[in-house]
């Protein structure tokens, strides 16, 4: 069996910032439609997408899913949801540019707010049962041990310069 090089694994590890960064802007941009958007326009817009494939198959767990999620999304919760995806948002495009900057302040930054968000993101998860979520909290602890990683080399090669 081959080593992984280290080469290899700071393109896996630039590969999931870029992937962070277009869930980031996904994020913020989400979260601004939903702020300023009505939720029967919200419900409307799902189901006009789903309504075929619900037609053909009414007993699609996912489908049904997705149009009961809409159907409760409400006031406090609507704007709690706009919220949470426009700071989070923000916040990981902060941590992802930095990162790739080479901030050395940004790597254990990063890997609490990562561990935080996945805590949440975990807890949510076992509310709500959310796939979508599960497989976000499952990229977000891949980038936690990236930058882990990436940190341990980062800080090799800075003490390798001052000796």
């Amino acid at each position: 069996m081959q080593d992984i090089s280290e080469k290899e694994i700071h393109t896996v590890f630039d590969v999931t910032l870029f992937l962070k960064a277009i869930h980031a802007f996904i994020e913020v941009a989400g979260g601004f439609v939903l702020l300023f958007i009505s939720q029967t326009t919200i419900v409307n817009f799902v189901n006009f997408f789903i309504r075929d494939e619900i037609t053909e198959e009414p007993t699609n767990h996912i489908l049904q899913y997705i149009s009961q999620s809409t159907a409760h999304i409400t006031g406090s919760s609507k704007t709690f949801a706009a919220l949470y995806l426009v700071s989070h948002g923000i916040i990981n495009a902060g941590i992802v540019i930095a990162l790739w900057k080479e901030k050395l302040w940004a790597y254990p930054v990063s890997m609490v707010v990562l561990g935080l968000f996945g805590v949440y993101q975990l807890y949510a998860y076992l509310l709500n049962h959310s796939y979508w979520l599960l497989a976000l909290t499952l990229l977000d602890a891949l980038v936690l041990v990236l930058v882990w990683h990436e940190y341990g080399v980062l800080k090799k090669g800075k003490n390798a310069k001052i000796q």
